[in-house]
Order: C-alpha cells, then sequence, then structure tokens
C-alpha cells in the first residue's frame, strides 16, 4: 500500500496520529513541546503496533487501514440522544439495508433497519435510543448475512449529586485521613476499619458529611515493604491489613483466643502498637498467622454447617465476585509461593509457564493450591464486610456521604492486574510526568496504564470493573489524576521522562462510564485536576458534575501571589487546605518539608534551596494577610505568627483554625479537612521525591482518636468549619 509520502517521519507521525500519541504538548510553563521521533517509535510500540523500523510502521499503518467490523467493539452514547456508530459500508455508490437490534440489560428488545447509499469509504448509522434506558446492553448490527456485536453503553451525561444541594444548598464538608495512621488501644499497630467505625462516630458529632480515606487498593501481603497505596497491586480488591483480626467472627473460638491471648504473641502485639512508626512487616506477620488460624477454624465451622449463614455469605461473596477474584486470589498465592522459594516478588523474573495464567503449570497449581487461594478470598470477604459495616454506621449515624475513597491511576507492573491481563496492561512503558518547575527532570511513577486500544476493544469492561468496586460501599470517590482520563504521559520503559509523551484516552467514553456508575450507586465523584490542565477541562468537568479538587495553597494570583477569596473557589468543588503531598499548615510553619529537602539531598543546586525558603516566607506572610483581610486571624495570632521567634502552640491553633474557618465560607459543596491538621501535625504523610528516604505512608497520629476530640482546640475548628459552612459563600 502505498503513502502520500515515502518519507519515514511522515509515515511515524501518521501512525502516532492514528493511535493518539501526541507529537506535541504545552508544558507546565506554557512551552510548546515536540516529542522526538525515537519517543513515538516506543510509544506506538508499547501501545501494540510495531514502530521499531520503517517498515513495520508501514504494516502498522496498513493494519489500521484494513476495514474492520461492521460495528466498533463498544459503542458509547448519551440518555436520549441519536446513537451514532460507524460500519463497514457497502461498495462506493451501492445502497446498504442495515438492520440493528438491542438487547436490553433488563431483557427485551428493540430494533429496526435503514437503508443508505455509501458514497464514502465508511458510513455512519443513526440508531434512535427512544426507550433505551441507561445501563449495558447488547447492540448487534446485520448488512445482509454480515452480522457483529458491540457492547451499547447508555449513560446520562452528569455524575450524581445529592438533591439537598440543590434544594436547600447544602454545604458539606469531609474529614480525610490515612487509615493506616489511626491509633487506639485497640487496633494492633495500624489503623483498622474498626477504628473507622469510632472515627466516624467522633466526626458525625463535629458535623462531618464523610470520612475521606487514602486509596484502600490490595498491596503485597508477600512483601510487606511496599507502603504506597498509589501503587497498588489491584484496584479491584481491598488491602487485608485494615481488617480488625478481634472483629472477625471465629476470633472468639478456642483455637483463636488461645494464639491471639499467648504471651508470645501479646508481646509481639504490643511492640507494633508502641511502635513509632508503622511497622508493616510486625503488623502483617500478626494479622496474618492471626488470619489464618481464624480460616482455619472458619472452614472448620462450615464444614459441620455447610448450609450455615457464615458459609452462604462467604459462597455469595464469592460468586457475585466471579472471575476477576479467583484470578486475583490465584496470583496472591502463587506470588506467595514464588517468594518463599527463592524465586522473587515479581512475576517478570518466574519461570515462563508462570507468568502465563492459562498454562499448564498454573492450572496444576491451582489444583495443587485450593486452600491458599481459598484463604485470600476470605480476606477479601472479610475485609468487604468490614468495611459495609463501617458504612453502614456511618449511614446510621446521619452522614450523608459516609465513606470517601481514592482510586490510585495505574497499578504496580509486578502485581494481580499486570499479571492477570497482559493484553490490557502496557509493557512497555509507564505513568509519569513531564519535566517542570517542581521537577525539573520530570516524573516516573512505576505505574503501569491501561492500553486504550485494548481497554476499547474489551468493551471497558476493566475500568468499569475498577470503577464499580471503588464505589462499593461509598458516597463519593475521588479520581486521583483524573486528566488521565483524556491524556496520560508515558516513559518508555528504560528511558527517562525526558523522552516520554502524551497519549490519548476516549475520555468521553470513561467519563460516561463513571456518570453512569455513580448515578447508579449515588455516589459523588471528585476529580484531582492539579497540575497542568488541559484547555476547556474543567469546563467540561462543571457540564459532567465532575467536582474539581481546589487546594488553598495553590490557589494564589498568578499562582504565586495573593491568596484568592474564598468567593473565587468553584461550586463543583472539593476545597481542601492541603493535602497528603504537601506540608501541613503546623509544617507550613515550621518549613520541616524544606529541612526534610536539603537532609535528603534533594537540591540539585545549593540556591534552589535558598528560593524555597524565601518562596516559604512569602507564602506565610499572604495566607496570614488573607486570614486577616476576611475576619478569621486574630491581630495577636497574626503578630505571633510573623514574628521571628518560635510559634506558640496557641498560635497554630489559632492559625489552624483561621484557615479552616477562611476555606468554609467557599461556595465549594465539599470541604476536605485533614486531620493532620486537626492534629497539628508537623510532618506530612508523603515526600514526593523520595520513597525510602522518608517514612512515607507509615507516620501514625501522635494521638489517640478518643484524645484528638477531646481537645478543645479542634472543637473550636470543627465548630467553625460548620458555621463557616451553614452560613453561605463569603461576601
Amino acid at each position: 500500500m502505498s503513502f502520500e509520502t515515502a518519507d519515514s517521519s511522515a509515515a511515524l507521525h501518521q501512525l502516532a496520529e492514528r493511535l493518539g500519541v501526541l507529537r506535541h504538548y504545552v508544558s507546565a510553563s506554557g512551552e510548546t513541546r515536540t516529542v522526538g521521533d525515537a519517543s513515538l517509535r516506543l510509544l506506538c510500540t508499547a501501545l501494540g503496533f510495531d514502530a521499531r523500523s520503517d517498515a513495520t510502521v508501514q504494516a502498522a499503518l496498513s493494519s489500521l487501514l484494513e476495514p474492520g467490523a461492521l460495528v466498533d467493539p463498544v459503542v458509547v452514547a448519551s440518555e436520549g440522544q441519536p446513537l451514532l456508530t460507524a460500519w463497514r459500508a457497502a461498495p462506493l455508490g451501492e445502497a446498504a439495508t442495515i438492520r440493528w437490534q438491542i438487547m436490553l440489560e433488563t431483557g427485551g428488545e428493540v430494533g429496526g433497519e435503514t437503508t443508505l447509499v455509501n458514497d464514502a469509504s465508511q458510513a455512519s448509522i443513526h440508531i434512535a435510543l427512544d426507550g433505551v434506558p441507561i445501563g449495558y446492553h447488547r447492540l448487534t448490527v446485520s448488512q445482509g448475512s454480515d452480522s457483529a456485536s458491540s457492547t451499547l453503553i447508555v449513560a446520562p451525561h452528569r455524575c450524581w449529586t445529592p438533591t439537598q444541594w440543590q434544594t436547600e444548598g447544602r454545604r458539606d464538608w469531609s474529614l480525610t485521613t490515612q487509615l493506616y495512621s489511626l491509633r487506639s488501644d485497640q487496633n494492633w499497630g495500624i489503623g483498622d476499619f474498626s477504628d473507622l467505625g469510632a472515627l466516624a462516630r467522633q466526626a458525625a458529632a463535629h458535623g462531618a458529611a464523610s470520612i475521606g480515606l487514602n486509596p484502600l487498593h490490595a498491596l503485597f501481603p508477600a512483601n510487606p515493604r511496599h507502603l504506597s497505596p498509589y501503587s497498588p497491586s489491584s484496584r479491584v480488591f481491598l488491602n487485608p491489613v485494615y481488617i480488625d483480626v478481634e472483629a472477625v467472627p471465629e476470633s472468639s473460638s478456642t483455637a483463636a483466643r488461645q494464639l491471639i491471648d499467648s504471651p508470645a504473641f501479646q508481646s509481639r502485639l504490643q511492640g507494633a502498637r508502641a511502635s513509632e512508626l508503622v511497622d508493616y512487616e510486625a503488623v502483617w506477620g500478626l494479622k496474618l498467622q492471626a488470619l489464618r488460624a481464624l480460616f482455619d477454624e472458619f472452614r472448620k465451622q462450615t464444614s459441620h454447617q455447610p448450609q450455615g449463614e457464615r458459609a452462604r455469605a462467604f459462597q455469595a461473596f464469592r460468586e457475585q465476585a466471579g472471575a476477576g477474584l479467583a484470578r486475583f486470589a490465584l496470583f496472591e498465592a502463587l506470588q506467595q509461593h514464588m517468594v518463599e522459594g527463592g524465586t522473587g516478588l515479581s512475576w517478570h523474573a518466574w519461570p515462563a509457564a508462570f507468568r502465563d495464567i492459562d498454562s499448564a503449570e498454573v492450572s496444576s497449581f491451582r489444583a495443587s493450591h485450593a486452600d491458599a487461594i481459598a484463604f485470600s478470598e476470605f480476606l477479601q470477604w472479610e475485609a468487604d464486610r468490614q468495611l459495609g459495616s463501617a458504612a453502614g454506621l456511618m449511614h446510621e449515624l446521619g452522614m450523608s456521604s459516609g465513606v470517601y475513597r481514592d482510586v490510585a491511576v495505574g497499578v504496580d507492573p509486578n502485581g494481580a492486574e499486570a499479571w492477570g491481563d497482559q493484553t490490557l496492561l502496557v509493557s512497555g512503558a509507564s505513568v509519569g510526568a513531564p519535566p517542570d518547575d517542581y521537577n525539573p527532570k520530570g516524573q516516573d511513577w512505576g505505574l503501569t496504564p491501561f492500553n486504550p486500544i485494548a481497554l476499547r476493544q474489551r468493551g471497558y469492561a476493566p475500568f468499569i470493573a475498577a470503577i464499580r468496586a471503588n464505589m462499593r460501599h461509598a458516597g463519593a470517590v475521588r479520581i486521583d489524576h483524573v486528566i488521565g482520563l483524556k491524556r496520560l504521559f508515558w516513559v518508555p520503559t528504560g528511558e527517562g521522562p525526558a523522552a516520554g509523551g502524551y497519549v490519548a484516552y476516549p475520555y468521553d467514553d470513561l467519563m460516561a462510564i463513571i456518570a453512569l456508575e455513580s448515578q447508579r450507586q449515588q455516589c459523588l465523584v471528585v476529580g484531582e485536576d492539579l497540575g497542568t490542565v488541559p484547555a476547556g477541562f474543567r469546563e467540561d468537568a462543571v457540564s459532567r458534575a465532575l467536582l474539581s479538587y481546589r487546594v488553598l495553597m495553590f490557589e494564589r494570583a498568578d499562582g504565586y501571589g495573593d491568596f484568592l477569596s474564598p468567593t473565587h473557589y468553584p461550586e463543583l468543588a472539593a476545597a481542601a487546605v492541603s493535602t497528603h503531598d504537601l506540608p501541613t499548615l503546623a509544617g507550613l510553619w515550621a518549613a520541616r518539608d524544606l529541612e526534610w529537602r536539603s537532609t535528603l539531598a534533594l537540591y540539585p543546586d545549593p540556591d534552589d534551596a535558598q528560593r524555597d525558603n524565601e518562596f516559604r516566607r512569602a507564602t506565610r506572610h499572604a495566607l496570614i494577610a488573607a486570614l486577616q483581610a476576611h475576619g478569621d486571624l486574630p491581630a495577636d495570632a497574626a503578630a505571633r505568627l510573623s514574628g521571628g521567634t518560635p510559634t506558640s502552640a496557641e498560635a497554630l491553633a489559632d492559625l489552624i483554625t483561621a484557615a479552616h474557618a477562611f476555606l468554609a465560607k467557599a461556595p465549594s459543596r465539599l470541604m476536605l479537612v485533614q486531620i493532620e491538621d486537626l492534629a497539628s501535625e508537623v510532618e506530612q504523610m508523603n515526600l514526593p521525591g523520595t520513597v525510602d528516604q522518608h517514612p512515607n505512608w507509615r507516620r501514625k497520629l501522635r494521638c489517640s482518636i478518643d484524645e484528638l476530640f477531646a481537645d478543645p482546640a479542634v472543637a473550636r475548628t470543627t465548630s467553625a468549619i460548620v458555621r463557616g459552612r451553614a452560613s453561605g459563600a463569603a461576601a
């Protein structure tokens, strides 16, 4: 097949355009950057189209130009709108009769036919969707003896929001926490789902509508040192480390009590509780040993009562979770086996037969390790039960949104999702970010992205599963790096971020699915849209009722000047003082994060440290001025905060109350309040740019839940938040 030009770059650029690999992008500084041809070749190849040579580029283009099926593998339409879908046309100038049939998700069918004359290489057919409800249906299109079927998704345009936001003008606030950080006398050295319930009781009493959590995604029990909740093994399943062992029904059995109450076990347990930071190895060691004993007890009891309530509930959970749970549990058992055998954690280094989920060796392992697989399923069942119990308690307490969950942007390449679905997840690139002022070399997050072409071929089923799973037991979800639904920055494997480029995603389709699941589960959706935002993205998000994510520290004139008034915050937004990646308010004043950066030699140029310290001083003065201008910070507190002497606890308490009172006046329908700020914590939970040099994802709060809410300063802050939320937008 011939092309318009024989020039190899032109053919490569044509291939990149067809695959959605962007040749140009605008940097954070506003410069237009061009992705080099070498990078384009790597990115196209990562998408599954070999572009390593001119010949393979030509072959890839030829394959893309070949006629496709009568209908695309998935068709997404807006509720009440006509459906427009491409189909393979008859020869030019000939009439074609097209028949279509829609099998509805709930049963029944609708259909019809149309005749048209093709005057182009491709034509389109309009199908009226009158009477077709929102949901997942099956579309079949026929032309003569040829037919093809497609997943038809009919979705509402907008995500769900509470009726009271419109009818009553209600403005909610959510207490956000890292679940692992919670302290209590009962937990085993890490916050758990029972602690979540205890926190909910306190937060509800102080007027909170929900509890926001770090991602609860499954990590790696076989590797307790893998800590980041944003680098999961699976986004569909839960992290069993948050199970409260003593809330498992079998924990009252004689065998369980003999283990847990033994002096040796209690000594280890007290050590985990007393640890300044979360000791994940100790916690996992305790919990897995105890949970294994509880599982054995469960199996013994259910063997005597196979139709008992617990046995039936477990079986129902397995059936509902289906093949996805079975595949995940198989991976967990296999990974544990490989680690114990010395083969290693990464499935990429396993023998070839075990890298293939359909191999005879994996099938044999499944049969011979059924007990280990069932144990993993048991952990998922119990984690789901306890999370559901906490969510139910929040509903009883009158918390309108309940659990507010967080969804990571990608998965770890060594995890269950990457192993179990290798045609869907990219193996030749990882997710990252281009160079900017904060990260001159760019970032490689080490996460494996969905292949957007393969995802579409699969009818978006894996994406639907992930969104649906994270809305389970939740009244709100936060989509991390939501801009990734439109485009993601891919870093080719073995290359630095400077060799990366953006790959386009089917944003309209993915957002339609989110809106559909949001409406069905009555779940708010917040899109974390920080960083470089493509033109028009936020305006489109508003039309879809996707809440923007607005952080006080970034809401400044020209990004660096005066802090914007609360009136500048949009209505459809979740407004927050800070995030887990930024300094707490106390840390902002102590400049603890800057001390860490200097100590860890994270400044490539000594002048950068001086500039950061100067900018920090300017930030503190600007924040004081904003809080005083709006009447939230007393003059004496402002004087103490502005002075050169160490800040007193009283002045910091005044600052924390004032900052939250300031933000509470914003018209934003949701306000997020970090528990670390309420607790006057100086250290932040994660220091970007570090992995294990800084104790990321390990910090415990300085006090227990009960101690925190017994502090009068916390009561003053939450009272100021409630007043500000009830008063309406600032004048």
